[in-house]
């Protein structure tokens, strides 16, 4: 479901912050090289995600599902100094493409890679976070964000991709398809969490923004 015009979206793009040349390369071998290559962020919500994270200036930054890592540099860019972001995906075969692409743009230093169950990583890292950016597995959403929740503080920013689902979350709802019951029962918690604040943005798929209270 396209929720603007295409005409509209190229409009905005074409009037928004251009896209750095390494993302653009990024998005060109993704493509190439990566399966379901529409998964990558992309110009407009990368711009996006990019001056949410320059306005936060975190200092530490947890993202959960790396993909090809065009997020994680976008995310990278508004680092405080000597600040590092965290990223975790399960597809180890990825790892290629993310660091190189992590060492083009110049915040190869601060990017951590980690391959494995985010569940299960997340609890080992001794970091209290500013931003988090959830971007995996939808039906996993709400553990994911239970998880980040507990390494973050007062004034953190939580961010979930995807929750407007193509628009699914609107229409009927099929009894086989789980992941858009998970994601329409995701939105209804973090409406009713009295833990944090939130606004959905209709940036694409939808991004959910949770500040921690």
């Amino acid at each position: 479901m396209h929720f603007l015009s295409v005409t509209l979206e190229d409009y905005i793009k074409d009037n928004s912050e251009n896209e750095p040349e390494v993302l653009m390369e990024l998005t060109r071998e993704t493509h190439l090289k990566a399966i379901q290559p529409r998964m990558i962020t992309g110009h407009f919500q990368g711009r996006v995600l990019s001056m949410l994270s320059k306005i936060i200036r975190p200092k530490y930054i947890l993202e959960i599902g790396t993909y090809t890592g065009y997020s994680a540099i976008c995310l990278a860019e508004g680092l405080s100094e000597n600040g590092t972001l965290h990223t975790i995906d399960v597809n180890e075969e990825l790892n290629q493409i993310q660091r190189t692409y992590f060492n083009k743009s110049g915040f190869g230093e601060q990017i951590i890679n980690h391959v494995g169950d985010a569940l299960k990583v997340i609890p080992q890292l001794e970091v209290t976070f500013d931003l988090v950016f959830i971007d995996a597995e939808k039906k996993s959403y709400d553990l994911y964000f239970e998880a980040a929740l507990k390494k973050t503080k007062p004034g953190s920013i939580i961010l979930s991709d995807n929750v407007l689902w193509s628009g699914k979350v609107v229409e009927p709802l099929n009894d086989k398809d789980k992941a858009t019951k998970v994601l329409i029962d995701y939105n209804k918690k973090l409406k009713e969490d009295s833990r944090v604040e939130t606004v959905i943005l209709p940036i694409r798929d939808g991004i959910t923004v949770c500040r921690v209270r």
